[in-house]
């Protein structure tokens, strides 16, 4: 098995024994992409973090969103505390890499790099065990469910912030693309929201020959899926960066027959709680004025899954200092805005706190048995860079020792 080496050509300051400890955190990486479970479901992972956080004598409490895990490291009597989040599930994708470590259960798979994640955080957490090199608390979050469900948000709700009374809370992903060894990071909106919505237009069924004695709804279904676009172009203020997908478009069983009923659904995303509530409130007027103009009926269902993701300021600069440190500031990037959603702007609703991306490379790291797509997000070819991992481990021992003596 390959080692995890530090990048050449780049001075980066990583902690020696977290660098040492790199290819037992490999293994560990490794051994949850292969048995990847759901959101909700990640009992093993659980186990498995949980498991190790007491062998390095961290205390352990578990339970927070069914699954999650809070490691406490503690020293000193100092009041202060820090949160740092990893997040632990997979995706319902059947992976196509055929090496070693792919997953065991097909339709399963870490094709986001959670495996990364969580091993990043565990190198931390065996290294702040045994050297503890602060006053005060580092909360170690192993957060279940970001891809669907919420997990931050049900972890909040089950007393996460009550019991473990965190000052700041920051979390990381990893950026296919960007050079490992670099990171990117945004003072304010870095993530949009992600709102879902279905509408169902209610007509009424006739013969394709004669059309006259119905209401068909697909006229209809075309008419709003038009108007709908004029919400992001007369609506809203060109300087405020808003998406109204429709990616549904569903109706009919037979080519001679007009159906009674179609069903339009897609995605809402932006950077504002100010133009999410207008693009609802527009979009459901256009639905149901539509309709109406058609003499048919609508039912309209807008639901708002994560909110937009802001940085606080004075977090992110904290946090740029210390990448900048890390690995030259040089090479931490001013990162751009994306349409994407990310439950940890749950966590920033509630605490000051930032989140960033860290460099996962060009895919070149991928060993023999890879898929043939690229290494990208979300794709049935990805696979974590393991080159991260005492990178990312040597991350948030610096962070936290850098907030807990700041």
């Amino acid at each position: 098995m390959s080692e995890p080496t530090p990048v050449k050509g780049l001075d980066m300051k990583l902690v020696e024994s977290v660098l040492a400890d790199a290819a037992a955190m490999q293994t560990l990486r490794r051994d949850i992409h292969a048995h990847p479970e759901l959101s909700f479901h990640e009992q093993r992972t659980s186990n498995l973090i949980a498991q190790a956080l007491t062998d390095w004598g961290i205390p352990v409490h578990r339970g927070l969103g069914k699954t999650g895990v809070v490691g406490i490291v503690k020293n000193g009597s100092g009041a202060r505390a820090v949160g740092l989040r990893a997040d632990i599930d997979a995706l319902p994708i059947t992976e196509h890499n055929t090496f070693a470590h792919a997953s065991v259960h097909r339709g399963k798979m870490h094709a986001c790099g959670h495996d990364g994640h969580t091993a990043m955080l565990l190198a931390a957490a065996r290294f702040l065990s045994g050297h503890r090199n602060f006053d005060g608390t580092v909360y170690l979050i192993f957060q279940p469910a970001e891809e669907d469900g919420g997990g931050a948000r049900e972890m909040i709700k089950d007393g996460l912030f009550k019991l473990f009374p965190m000052e700041a809370i920051f979390g990381a992903h990893n950026w296919p693309g960007m050079a490992v060894g670099q990171f990117a990071i945004k003072s304010g909106p870095a993530f949009a929201s992600s709102s879902e919505f279905k509408v169902t237009i209610r007509g009424k069924g006739s013969h394709a020959a004669m059309p006259h004695y119905g209401i068909d709804p697909l006229p209809v279904a075309c008419q709003m899926v038009q108007a709908f676009q004029t919400v992001i172009t007369r609506n809203k203020r060109p300087i405020d960066a808003a998406v109204i997908s429709v990616t549904i478009i569903r109706a009919g069983e037979a080519n001679n027959v007009v159906p009674d009923s179609c069903e339009l659904e897609g995605t809402v995303r932006t950077f504002t709680l100010e133009v999410l509530d207008m693009i609802e409130r527009r979009m459901r007027h256009i639905a149901e004025s539509t309709c109406q103009t058609f003499e048919a009926t609508c039912e309209f269902k807008f639901t708002r899954s994560y909110p937009p993701t802001i940085n606080h300021p004075k977090e992110t600069e904290f946090v740029r200092s210390v990448l900048s440190d890390l690995v030259g500031a040089q090479n931490v990037q001013e990162a751009e805005p994306t349409m994407g959603a990310e439950d940890f702007s749950f966590y920033l609703l509630e605490k000051p706190g930032c989140y960033f991306l860290i460099g996962n490379g060009d895919g070149s790291h991928r060993i023999g048995g890879h898929g043939m797509g690229p290494c990208m997000l979300h794709n049935p070819s990805y696979d974590f860079n393991d080159e991260l991992i005492p990178l990312g481990g040597s991350m948030w021992v610096r962070l936290a020792e850098a907030w807990l003596n700041g």
